[in-house]
């Protein structure tokens, strides 16, 4: 496990993104809209009848448990990514909440349009099925990590994949500018939110991150990395 941090290999995934011609495709067959902060895109019971190109802005799957507490059931939605895949395919219900953790900018595309683009365009079909199949198996390693691992463990990987993922690296760390509460990061790792303040605090006392505010700095990733084990 170690190694594999230490070379980037667990963090490494097929190019999913669309390119440009696939996003102009899918700009014509749909609408542009944005939304704020905050925004549910979709609830649990609305029918799946389109799908979602993220522009601008980062989303989040969660479900909610019965006293009402977020908890994270999908990775991080980044800009480039196609979300509300699968339930708007198979043309079911949708099962969780899609929300804006920022202001976000999307392309919404009707399922019967998207399923006319796939039908004429071999390439992004294949994208698509590659995308739900690498989703697949993050929701496996999802389970694992929740089974297996201990908290602090998780809250580490967390936000390795946080920095790999939306960092932004200069001379004093990787900078993660989603500005998550704790209570966020809880519902993403199965914990609670005085669990997450205690162990960001550990990790700032030994010299693994920073913190101003929200803003999240991983100062050594190596160390950071020690945690997950």
């Amino acid at each position: 496990m170690t190694q594999d941090l230490q070379d980037g290999s667990l963090f490494r995934r097929e190019p999913l993104y669309l390119n440009e011609a696939e996003k102009e495709a899918l700009r014509k067959a749909g609408a542009t809209v944005k939304y704020p902060k905050g925004h549910i895109l979709w609830a649990p019971e609305e029918i799946a009848d389109r799908v979602y190109l993220l522009e601008k802005g980062w989303v989040k799957i969660y479900r909610l448990t019965a006293n009402g507490r977020e908890v994270t059931v999908g990775a991080i939605r980044n800009p480039g990514e196609l979300i509300g895949l699968a339930e708007a395919l198979y043309h079911g219900q949708r099962t969780c909440f899609a929300g804006a953790i920022t202001e976000v900018t999307l392309t919404i595309v009707s399922k019967n349009n998207f399923v006319e683009l796939l039908t004429k365009n071999h390439h992004l079909a294949l994208k698509v099925s590659k995308t739900l199949a690498a989703r697949m198996r993050e929701a496996e390693a999802l389970v694992h990590e929740l089974v297996c691992w201990q908290v602090p463990g998780r809250l580490a990987l967390l936000l390795l994949k946080m920095g790999e993922s939306c960092g932004i690296k200069d001379d004093e760390g990787i900078h993660i500018k989603l500005r998550l509460t704790h209570e966020e990061l809880a519902g993403m790792i199965g914990t609670t939110r005085q669990t997450v303040t205690s162990l960001l605090n550990t990790f700032k006392k030994e010299g693994s991150i920073d913190m101003a505010g929200r803003e999240i700095t991983i100062r050594n990733p190596q160390k950071l990395a020690g945690w997950v084990v």
